[in-house]
């Protein structure tokens, strides 16, 4: 049977300070609580789906150390299938600083992740998807093997640049935004590539629309996102109020979740949206990308 979606990306295992607020140069500011967590980007839009009822399977790569082994089995016990290599060494890392208002510094160390080539990917796995969604790496040699892959899946592809938009020229991702299906990124993002600087998320949107991408999806943090697509539909949506804001790590990842459920059961790009906003909301209640994910979540008939 073929799966909703594939996630290929970083995987890292996180650890999480609250702190009373991000530390300048030179200073010391206490730590209230730590959290030690899997992650990376797809990865948690896996696990958002697979909550939400979604088959889904993830690609990649992560170290023969105890980091490795607990996001394995973090992902057998959230029901992903998967198609991980274990090499020698460490796996990704990511420190996060999370602030009361809820905003948050993060170092990546990517550890093993920078190894994971095309030799290492299972096509037919990868075929076997509506959708394969995929999201940053540090280094540009997986940029080339996302591009590569790109080329020869016959998936859908769903892009989320991530850490990529700040990195690399709008030229750099130009072919991997030409042949998405979906494009998500936060208006920060989106404003840090070269061709959109300065420009609003309306403006933002179409310069990747015009490159070749289908569906762009644009957060807004609380003001919800902006979709539109390559037939001149557009959407600014409201975003779901939610009280008791703790954490905005992972909105993202859990709006691209919603977004792509919300395609997978043939919704517009307005319920799509607004259940990308939803999903969102549950997320940045709890600390950590994943802790407050909704399961079993039915799409709402009024959203």
């Amino acid at each position: 049977m073929r799966k909703g979606v594939i996630g290929l990306g970083a995987l890292n295992y996180d650890v999480l300070y609250v702190v009373e607020r991000i530390a300048g140069g030179g200073e010391e500011v206490g730590i209230i609580d730590m959290k030690k967590v899997p992650g990376g980007s797809a990865a948690n839009t896996i696990v958002a789906l697979s909550r939400l009822g979604v088959d889904v399977g993830f690609v990649g790569i992560v170290g023969n150390d105890k980091e490795g082994e607990l996001i394995l089995e973090d992902f057998r016990k959230e029901r992903v299938e998967t198609r991980i290599r274990k090499e020698e060494g460490y796996t990704g890392a990511a420190i996060g600083f999370i602030d009361a208002r809820g905003e948050r510094a993060l170092y990546i160390h990517p550890g093993v992740n920078d190894r994971l080539c095309m030799e290492n990917i299972d096509m037919g796995f990868v075929d076997n998807a509506k959708f394969l969604h995929t999201s940053s790496f540090v280094n540009k040699e997986q940029l080339e093997m996302q591009c590569e892959l790109a080329k020869r899946m016959n998936s859908k592809l769903s892009f989320s640049p991530g850490m990529l938009s700040f990195k690399y020229e709008l030229a750099d991702l130009a072919e991997l935004i030409e042949r998405s299906e979906v494009v998500f990124l936060s208006l920060k993002e989106l404003n840090s590539l070269d061709s959109v600087k300065r420009a609003d998320y309306e403006k933002g949107a179409e310069v990747l629309l015009n490159i070749g991408a289908k569906i762009v999806c644009v957060t807004l943090a609380e003001k919800g996102c902006y979709v539109a697509d390559s037939t001149g539909e557009s959407h600014l949506i409201d975003a779901c109020p939610t009280k008791d804001v703790v954490d905005t790590t992972g909105a993202g990842d859990a709006f691209a979740a919603g977004f792509l459920f919300g395609l997978l059961q043939e919704k517009g790009m307005y319920e799509s949206g607004k259940t990308g906003n939803l999903v969102a909301s549950f997320c940045i209640r709890e600390y950590g990308c994943r802790k407050g994910l909704p399961f079993k979540l039915s799409f709402p008939k009024k959203v």
